[in-house]
């Protein structure tokens, strides 16, 4: 199954990228092909105009419409998640999540700003239309300690809640793509409660 990484941090290096690329991994051993995308790399002014005859633009649609399932990463500030992801999300029609199982990540400075994936990021995703929402993971930059050899190491509690929502997203993945394989069993039609013009 196809998953799409979106990135919507500003800054480079992030942890809520740092983060999405350790999901990304764990779907990756599980079999599912993973793309990456992060929204700070499309060209700014385009993108703000919502310009989406922008060739670069186009592209990243296409890689959400081709998506099964979105992972999304972003930080939180001042208890909203991030302008940037705001802005691309307002690019995308309003079924554009549709059929979709959607992860949203997102790290901030304190436990403060947790509610903000529940109160400001899920109902704007839910506005798209995806399949279903999984519970959202919330760290700190704390939780997150990042190694230059060996990477990312999160918290005890954390590691727990990716093993939960990775595994979360592979089962719903897995009945997603049941569903896609299932034969459609073609309509049958009871003549004799069908009108004279289709009975005769």
């Amino acid at each position: 199954m196809n998953v799409l990484l979106l990135g919507g941090s500003p800054s480079s290096p992030s942890s809520s990228w740092r983060l999405l690329q350790l999901v990304g991994a764990r779907l990756a051993a599980l079999g599912h092909h993973i793309v990456a995308l992060q929204v700070r790399d499309l060209p700014a002014l385009a993108l703000l105009r919502g310009d989406i005859d922008d060739p670069a633009i186009a592209v990243a649609a296409a890689m959400v419409a081709e998506a099964d399932a979105l992972v999304i990463g972003t930080p939180v500030y001042k208890a909203a998640y991030s302008g940037l992801l705001k802005t691309f999300l307002d690019l995308l029609p309003q079924d554009g999540l549709a059929g979709k199982i959607v992860l949203p990540l997102a790290t901030g400075g304190s436990q403060s700003h947790m509610l903000a994936l529940d109160y400001a990021l899920r109902p704007v995703l839910a506005s798209l239309s995806p399949r279903h929402i999984l519970p959202s993971i919330y760290a700190t930059s704390d939780q997150l300690p990042w190694h230059p050899e060996r990477g990312l190491h999160p918290a005890a509690p954390i590691a727990e809640r990716i093993d939960a929502g990775v595994e979360q997203l592979e089962h719903a993945l897995h009945a997603l793509q049941t569903l896609q394989v299932l034969p459609r069993k073609p309509a049958v039609i009871d003549s004799r409660s069908a009108p004279a013009a289709l009975a005769a």
